[in-house]
């Protein structure tokens, strides 16, 4: 185990938090995280979806996530490209960047022009069915835009104002990204966003089976996250495989069509009780049953976050991130969690979810009680806290004995 430890901590997260600040996976973060307020708001409008059910005469709000949630890959296709600029250091082209990875999406998802002038899209290609084409394009913006950037027609200590000297220097970069778009999709009538899509289902496929969901989860809000690496680093891999499945499963339930995909954050949020790892059990144990004075403060200040799923103070206040008295429970959960969520959804002992919501702060028995639609939601909320109480309960009892001895021993050096 010692050895185990000292490898994860010398040499395995140095790489992976190398890898995380690296310019394009950090600009597919930023960009994923800039335009999460749209999700939130496609989230809101499934909250009010819930009073319809109960009131037929509430208006219907779905187009609020019609134009937030379902123009997603839109808002990626725009944010990615100027976030790598930004991390490459051209800030002064950035937004230039950003309108010309918008207009390469928009002919990558292949219009219909008509005879009289109208551009027809396909609305599902703006969303989360569109993601994977919108990051492709707006990677391969980026790594145009950076590279003619070590070419300019017009210098920096030119008399030329500066947003003339723009204008010029993205010229040419912007005018071979659209003929590239050009030539495959109006002179080869080749469906790039078709290609783009078929060429990343088999991980789109990993992820929805049983293997691919428990790893990938188990990875970002189990192991990973208790050496101290961020679930964010497998963010961009987890946000391709289940924005696009929650809103094929939305699409499969207004059609009356079978509800399948598991791999959605939605799921994820329901064993996420407390944050990665379960860990809202461990807290209560820390502020109302350690004998340690320092480990019960530590509970109590970090009670309030975890009720809102938010465990950074106790896993890097407790700490269970490199202790590994608790880490043990923390990645066993990890691995509960996704393991009983994937069983308990495929025989129909709770409801798949079929409407986007991520608001992960809500507490997690009204979260489940939304998510799954249905009472099953919430009774599967008390199942797994159980579980996780009794996983966490001997380890806390080993720490708990180990820091009082500790505390006392400290106390005997202070005196």
């Amino acid at each position: 185990m010692d050895k185990f430890m000292s490898w994860m901590t010398d040499s395995f997260a140095p790489k992976v938090n190398k890898i995380a600040k690296n310019a394009w996976v950090a600009s597919i973060q930023d960009a994923i995280l800039t335009a999460m307020p749209m999700i939130f708001i496609g989230s809101f409008a499934t909250i009010l979806s819930i009073v319809k059910d109960f009131w037929k005469g509430f208006p219907d709000f779905s187009l609020l996530s019609t134009f937030s949630f379902g123009l997603f890959s839109l808002f990626l296709a725009y944010l990615i490209p100027e976030s790598i600029m930004n991390h490459k250091g051209h800030k002064g082209v950035s937004k230039q960047a950003g309108l010309a990875g918008l207009a390469f999406f928009l002919i990558l998802v292949y219009p219909q022009i008509t005879a009289d002038g109208h551009i027809k899209f396909d609305l599902n290609t703006f969303g989360t069915g569109g993601m994977i084409a919108a990051l492709i394009a707006g990677l391969f913006v980026g790594f145009m835009m950076n590279l003619f950037s070590k070419w300019k027609f017009i210098g920096e200590d030119s008399a030329i104002p500066d947003f003339v000297a723009v204008w010029f220097n993205t010229l040419i970069p912007i005018i071979v990204i659209l003929l590239i778009g050009w030539i495959f999709t109006f002179e080869m009538h080749i469906n790039l966003y078709n290609v783009v899509n078929s060429i990343f289902s088999p991980l789109i496929h990993l992820g929805q089976s049983f293997w691919g969901f428990v790893l990938i989860l188990f990875l970002g809000f189990g192991f990973l996250y208790t050496f101290g690496i961020s679930s964010w680093v497998i963010y961009p891999v987890e946000t391709a495989i289940a924005l696009p499945a929650i809103a094929q499963n939305q699409a499969n339930f207004e059609a009356g069509k079978a509800v399948t995909n598991i791999f959605t954050v939605e799921s994820a949020s329901l064993f996420l009780i407390g944050g990665g790892g379960a860990t809202l059990a461990l807290c209560i144990m820390l502020a109302f049953m350690a004998k340690s004075q320092r480990l019960r403060m530590i509970g109590k200040a970090s009670l309030i976050p975890s009720i809102f799923n938010i465990n950074e103070p106790i896993v890097f206040g407790a700490p269970i991130a490199f202790n590994p008295i608790l880490m043990i429970p923390m990645w066993i959960n990890g691995l509960v969690g996704p393991i009983l969520t994937w069983f308990v959804m495929k025989v129909g002992l709770v409801p798949i979810p079929h409407q986007p919501f991520q608001l992960w702060y809500i507490p997690s028995p009204i979260q489940n009680w939304i998510i799954t639609a249905s009472i099953a939601g919430v009774i599967y909320f008390i199942v797994l806290f159980v579980i996780s109480w009794i996983v966490y309960y001997p380890f806390f009892k080993i720490y708990d004995k180990q820091a009082v001895k500790q505390d006392a021993e400290l106390a005997e050096e202070g005196e």
